[in-house]
């Protein structure tokens, strides 16, 4: 039996997925829902809601020749063949117990299945209580994004997505992305959580011959567009003529891409520079999401010509 999100996920684990609709109604209030998951062990896991499409039993899991490191082997599930992926493996956690619990998720517009011990309850968190990851751990720390803590004191580890399939399948090759043709500087302003994402949106810049800056987090973000704001109100400059873009992740810790979307339209200083959301959550439900704060383009991850060609038309 397979828990979708239109259903109890498992007997005595009530609403792990619950209805979309209503998670829908988090774009601005810088929250997230979370589903928590045990790899064996004390430690807590958790991904965002949003990506997970549904739990089920993993079934029979088919071994291939050539499989990555960590990939147990390909399924088949209601017409969908995916890639297995062994979540254990990646974290360093495998033990003797048998993970056949299966989380489906949909990442870039592909789907694919994590194998985990068992999976726990949804939790509500407010971004600001979200702390990046980055240089508070090391080792599995690269496939951890970030860190929050429970009512308990008990910690959660979010996964990096982005690092977990970089490191499963490769990042994957930047395409042939022309350059852009100007006679002037020209900047792109962009933030994400996930190093692998803010390695390859530089190579996209970069190949398009566009400056860059870039920010870990939403939070991060506003205080530096703030800063250049200030400084271009000051010297009597526009801040269009030093950045052309703000490029966004939806989902980051102490502030979301959707929050900080809702700053920069509240701010006439940012009048003129339009914010294209760039992010794994690729389903229409997520683009409604950027389209009520203020989105004005959405791509999803990770092609480099889809967000080259995106960014093109917004550079000339």
């Amino acid at each position: 039996m397979a828990y979708t999100e239109d259903m109890v996920a498992s007997s005595g684990q009530e609403n792990v997925l619950g209805h979309i609709d209503a998670r829908s109604n988090l774009a601005g209030t810088n929250k997230m829902e979370i589903l928590l998951f045990s790899l064996g062990g004390n430690e807590k896991f958790g991904i965002n809601v949003f990506k997970v499409k549904e739990v089920s039993q993993a079934g029979k899991i088919t071994r291939t020749p050539n499989m990555p490191s960590g990939v147990d082997g390909i399924i088949s599930l209601r017409g969908h063949v995916m890639p297995v992926l062994n979540l254990a493996k990646f974290m360093g956690t495998v033990g003797n117990e048998k993970h056949e619990t299966m989380l489906v998720a949909e990442f870039n517009r592909h789907i694919l299945g994590f194998l985990v011990k068992d999976v726990d309850r949804i939790i509500r968190v407010d971004w600001d209580k979200v702390r990046p990851a980055e240089g508070m751990l090391s080792d599995k720390g690269a496939l951890i994004t970030a860190i929050t803590e429970l009512e308990d004191g008990s910690l959660v580890s979010i996964l990096d997505v982005e690092q977990i399939l970089a490191d499963a399948f490769g990042e994957g090759i930047v395409g042939n992305v022309e350059r852009v043709q100007s006679n002037r500087d020209l900047c792109v302003f962009f933030a994400d959580d996930s190093m692998v994402a803010r390695r390859k949106i530089a190579e996209v810049l970069d190949k398009m011959g566009v400056k860059h800056i870039q920010a870990n987090n939403g939070h991060e973000a506003w205080d530096r567009l703030k800063a250049l704001a200030d400084s271009t109100h000051a010297s009597g400059s526009s801040l269009h003529e030093q950045i052309q873009v703000i490029l966004t992740d939806a989902e980051m810790p102490e502030m979301d891409g959707y929050v900080l979307t809702q700053q920069i339209k509240s701010d006439s200083r940012f009048d003129g520079i339009p914010v294209v959301m760039h992010s794994s959550l690729s389903s229409d439900a997520n683009r409604a999401m950027g389209k009520r704060v203020g989105v004005d383009y959405y791509v999803a991850k990770f092609d480099s010509i889809a967000l080259s060609e995106t960014l093109r038309p917004l550079l000339t």
